[in-house]
């Protein structure tokens, strides 16, 4: 294996005192070496400067050791710091293993989304963790021979491994609280409902007005473009129908709300109270700070990068599904 600065194998084996059989299992992941010794190497790795030569290992293991990330990420949306958590937590997880992370975007247009996956696998990935932009997309046309894991949402017809967030328990606390608090007339702004996201969040909405004998009203339930102008005129057409608080599931469109409350002098709580998706500095700082609902943006991508690691290595294992929770921050606007 090629060296940086003369620093050979045998230097890092000595500094991390074990053997260059134990330091090469931590670089190529050929057998299984604890975390605190591979906490060693990597100290010794990093503390002598050492880089692994990826072009060597790859010729030796038929391996590239690069996981793809493709995400949508749009210039104009603030909650693509999401996405962007979700990739430090991919790459905490990839550097530790001695993997690469290849960032892509979707743009949230299938077609667009379609070509970059082609383009990936051109690439010679060993696997794509993806937030697919698209419910009914048939993706398995377009994967290569790599593994895929699913994060954030899934497709229709999904039989990949997934790392999702439980987003229809965590919408129905939100609202259960909102009911607890005395609200019968609970207003429902979100994007579009064609991902798996948001019509989970719509169920968790549904069930618990449903628990508490609160009838849906259609007036009530709006869906709109995904931006802070789209929410803004929406939050009017929503108090036409008069009602006591409004539960937004997208951030950048909880933006809108708190922008039309603010120009037309209506306070929060005491006139209208105001949940949303997701906990972003922003949220803390308007008059008053918002109640949120925080994903664990990081740990998604820390666990998608986990199981992806786990099927490189066991790739007949079953395919599994994992669910975090996510958390009901209780400030001011509620």
């Amino acid at each position: 294996m090629n060296e940086t600065k003369n620093i050979s194998i045998k230097d890092v084996a000595k500094h991390a005192n074990v053997s260059t059989a134990t330091v090469s299992h931590v670089i190529n992941g050929t057998r299984f070496v604890s975390e605190d010794t591979k906490r060693k190497v990597h100290r010794a790795m990093d503390e002598l400067n050492y880089r692994v030569n990826v072009v060597a290992r790859s010729l030796r293991s038929r391996k590239s050791y690069v996981i793809a990330f493709l995400a949508p990420i749009l210039a104009s949306e603030t909650s693509n710091h999401f996405f962007m958590s979700v990739a430090a937590g991919i790459q905490s997880v990839l550097k530790q293993n001695q993997y690469h992370l290849m960032l892509s975007d979707s743009h949230e247009e299938v077609e667009f989304e379609k070509e970059e996956i082609r383009m990936l696998g051109s690439q010679m990935i060993d696997g794509l963790i993806m937030a697919p932009s698209s419910r009914e997309t048939d993706y398995e046309q377009l994967f290569g021979d790599y593994p895929v894991v699913y994060v954030d949402r899934v497709p229709d017809n999904n039989e990949r491994d997934s790392v999702v967030v439980d987003n229809r328990s965590v919408s129905r606390d939100a609202v259960e609280m909102l009911i607890g608090h005395g609200h019968k007339r609970i207003a429902y702004l979100s994007g579009p409902n064609t991902l798996t996201t948001t019509e989970e969040r719509l169920g968790g909405y549904l069930e618990a007005l449903a628990e508490a004998g609160l009838s849906q009203e259609s007036g009530l339930v709006c869906t709109g473009e995904v931006s802070l102008e789209s929410g803004y005129r929406l939050t009017e057409s929503l108090l036409a129908h008069e009602p006591t608080a409004i539960f937004a599931t997208d951030n950048v469109m909880a933006m809108g709300v708190m922008f039309y409350m603010q120009e037309n002098q209506i306070k929060v709580p005491d006139q209208i109270a105001v949940v949303a998706y997701d906990e972003f500095q922003w949220t803390r700082v308007t008059t008053p700070p918002l109640t949120v609902i925080e994903q664990p943006a990081f740990d998604l991508g820390v666990r998608a990068a986990e199981v992806m690691l786990e099927r490189i290595d066991n790739a007949n294992a079953p395919v599994s599904q994992h669910r975090l929770s996510g958390k009901l921050i209780v400030r001011q606007s509620c």
